[in-house]
């Protein structure tokens, strides 16, 4: 018997409020993701410096334009392997799973970046969280989405709230490891990340048996007879890879503009494959294409949102003026300012959209608002621009923007795919969304190597403005996409 039917159930009771109102596994759900993204982003806010300082630094001596390109295209890859997660929990074994392993995953990276010294430790650490970090993300926003029931006015909220959990991990990871790496080294700031991922894993594993039953079956079980056929497809694919990273034809120069290739044509096979399955009517193929949409708003968004571990850390590192009172602040520490904002705004925002109910502004409005705010952080870099320090205050205050633009656009983002998504590819339209992410991230790399400090205007108004003009005509789109959209909001 079928259990497509069981892709997305209300695992819990529309009463269900125990959790500042919202159901009480959203608080399960989020320790995981807090402590992944505290050694995620505690790992992020050195990995830039680590690859481009000096080895007299403890660095790897890697050119600064390559290294930004390669954390761009390392980010993209993170949410590219979104895909692989997706699938493994709709087709064999469930998103709780794929979530448990892919968090022993992401520990084993962090651990092998802190005990193997150079390039082998980079590239086998950077792997290990990438793949990790992709089958956890895909798989946590599901299970919270399954918490809801398809019209409950809740979503939002409690997507928010989860999003203002997990940066509590985000805001504190830099801290430490920032602390770390200049004190002691960057091998010691790998390891805390280790250390914090143990621990979010030891108290996930405690908790694993509260989640609903929903989340341990397969939404669409992929039949016995056809596993040998899948598993030679992935056995070519992993030729295909180790070929042409032997041959050279993918190489560390050209690693993001691959990354990039790879995430377009993912995700055209992706629509390709939900808008030809018989397994979704009409009504949810309209949702599907109210979706395209916002994906391309979502990638747009993120090539400047996930310039804070490019562009604005080398900018952080080399520009900024991080003296406190006569003590000089880690430049990783800038990486802090967001998940604090976050954490004060999302509980803000939460009870905005509880409070406005149905007269709250639809999603492709939200995400127009989101991209049109991002856009003109990167504007209001233009007064800073010339010669001289940047005052931090004025970095605190654009910091602001992009958390500002953030919370009308990626909360919302996860929570609009889980609501568009057809019931039998639930998880992997999640995954679409992520690869969204992936191609933004991957851009943000790229575009990171176009900024020249000895003529800044170009690019913060080239970048800028071009977000404020899609923004502008995603707004104008708004009425056609919310029609696309068969009454979900």
């Amino acid at each position: 018997m079928s259990t497509t039917h069981l892709a997305n159930p209300p695992a819990t009771t529309p009463g269900d409020t125990s959790f500042f109102g919202h159901p009480k596994m959203l608080a399960s759900l989020f320790s995981v993701e807090m402590w992944e993204r505290f050694s995620f982003y505690g790992m992020q806010g050195i990995l830039l410096y680590y690859m481009y300082f000096s080895a007299a630094e403890g660095g790897l001596e890697i050119n600064k334009a390559l290294a930004a390109s390669l954390v761009g295209a390392y980010g993209g890859g993170v949410y590219l392997s979104t895909i692989l997660g997706a699938w493994l929990a709709d087709r064999l074994f469930g998103s709780e799973r794929v979530l448990f392993g892919s968090a022993v995953m992401i520990m084993a990276g962090h651990i092998a970046l802190a005990l193997i010294p150079g390039v082998p430790g980079l590239v086998a650490g950077l792997v290990l969280v990438g793949v990790g970090s992709g089958g956890l993300k895909a798989n946590a926003t599901a299970l919270v989405g399954s918490l809801y029931r398809e019209k409950d006015e809740r979503r939002d909220a409690g997507f928010s709230i989860f999003y203002m959990g997990i940066n509590a991990g985000a805001l504190i990871g830099p801290l430490v490891t920032g602390w770390l790496q200049e004190s002691q080294g960057f091998h010691w700031g790998f390891g805390a990340a280790a250390v914090g991922m143990a621990v979010g894993l030891g108290i996930y594993a405690l908790g694993r048996n509260k989640l609903p039953e929903e989340a341990h079956r397969v939404p669409n079980a992929l039949p016995v007879a056809e596993r040998t056929k899948y598993g030679l497809i992935f056995a070519v694919i992993a030729a295909v890879i180790a070929v042409l990273l032997a041959t050279g034809m993918v190489n560390a120069d050209n690693l993001a503009m691959s990354m990039a290739y790879a995430a377009i044509g993912a995700s055209a096979l992706y629509f390709v494959l939900i808008f030809s399955s018989k397994k979704v009517n009409a009504t949810e193929r309209g949702r599907v294409a109210a979706f395209i949409p916002l994906y391309i708003a979502s990638a747009a968004f993120w090539a400047l949102f996930q310039q804070q571990f490019t562009f604005i850390a080398v900018y952080s590192e080399e520009k900024l003026d991080r003296n406190l009172f006569g003590w000089e602040m880690p430049a990783a520490w800038v990486q802090s300012i967001n998940p604090v904002f976050i954490i004060i705004f999302a509980g803000v925002m939460a009870a905005l959209w509880t409070r406005l109910g149905r007269r709250q502004p639809g999603s492709a409005l939200k995400f127009s608002i989101g991209l049109f705010v991002m856009g003109l952080a990167f504007l209001a870099f233009i007064p800073l621009a010339g010669g001289g320090k940047t005052p931090l205050l004025a970095l605190v205050g654009i910091l602001l923007l992009f958390t500002l633009a953030e919370l009308f656009l990626s909360p919302i983002g996860l929570s609009v795919t889980t609501k568009l998504a057809p019931k039998a590819f639930h998880t992997q339209m999640v995954a679409l969304f992520f690869l969204s992410v992936s191609l933004g991230t991957t851009l943000a790399g790229m575009l990171s190597g176009l900024y020249n400090p000895d003529d800044e205007l170009p690019y913060f108004i080239g970048v800028g403005g071009t977000a404020m003009l899609l923004a502008v005509g995603l707004a104008a789109a708004s009425p056609a996409i919310k029609k696309l959209m068969g009454g979900v909001r």
